[in-house]
């Protein structure tokens, strides 16, 4: 069992699954999906209590924009080497996205009026049609998706790692930034794997619950399922931002 979120491993879901086969106090999917609720509300919260403030203090926008996605990182990184503390790092994480979120939706919608609500309802939308998908079985989560995602992921990646450091030195990759056909595609595809990344994403929680992991491990579940949506949600404004550009 693997996931293409690095917060989701094997190992953690094996560890922490060991002794509580039979402990009634055990994760269930209908648990990880109301942790899930309460953190993107968190995230909502936050997002609008940033949005607001940075209108009325532009100055801090970057300490909200880079300040919560750096803060977010290291709750992320710290999780997944100690998973029993998700149920308090899991609503910091949602609440310093949060506040990244609403720093860099709040600005991107000066430029591009109503892009945040777009995208906000595209990923809304585009989380429930990937449930409903994986709850029907229409695409099942084989070794070979799992597979092909990350590496995909990858190669997404070491794209975007060459793209910052070359930045350094005045050099973009051309045309992927750009709003051109290449720069949109390449923004469609990125947004394609992180929806189904969902799908991988569910499969692990479904997983996590069948092999009777701790009820701890419903936070950290929906931890790694905020990760994929915060990912989507930022590749979805950096695409509809492209499109717009256009006009």
């Amino acid at each position: 069992m693997r996931s293409s979120n690095p917060v989701m491993s094997d190992r953690v879901f094996q560890t922490a699954s060991t002794g509580y086969a039979t402990d009634a106090d055990v994760m269930t999917v209908q648990g990880a999906a109301v942790k899930t609720a309460i953190l993107v509300v968190l995230a909502f919260a936050a997002a609008a209590f940033s949005w607001q403030t940075c209108l009325t203090q532009p100055q801090l926008y970057p300490a909200f924009g880079f300040g919560g996605g750096i803060l977010g990182f290291i709750l992320v990184l710290v999780t997944s080497f100690k998973p029993t503390i998700s149920p308090y790092t899991a609503p910091l994480y949602a609440v310093a996205e949060g506040l990244a979120l609403g720093a860099i939706s709040g600005l991107m919608n000066q430029i591009y009026p109503e892009i945040a609500i777009q995208a906000v309802c595209l990923t809304l939308g585009t989380l429930f049609t990937m449930c409903l998908v994986y709850s029907n079985g229409w695409i099942k989560v084989t070794d070979r998706l799992r597979t092909g995602l990350m590496a995909a992921m990858g190669g997404i990646f070491f794209i975007y790692l060459a793209s910052f450091i070359l930045r350094f030195f005045g050099v973009d990759i051309p045309y992927i930034h750009g709003n051109g056909p290449i720069g949109i595609g390449f923004s469609l595809v990125v947004v394609g794997v992180a929806a189904f990344c969902l799908l991988l994403d569910f499969d692990f929680i479904t997983k996590g619950a069948q092999y009777g992991a701790p009820k701890y491990m419903e936070w950290y579940g929906a931890l790694g399922l905020m990760v994929t949506l915060v990912w989507l949600y930022l590749e979805i404004l950096r695409l509809l931002s492209k499109i717009q550009s256009r006009n």
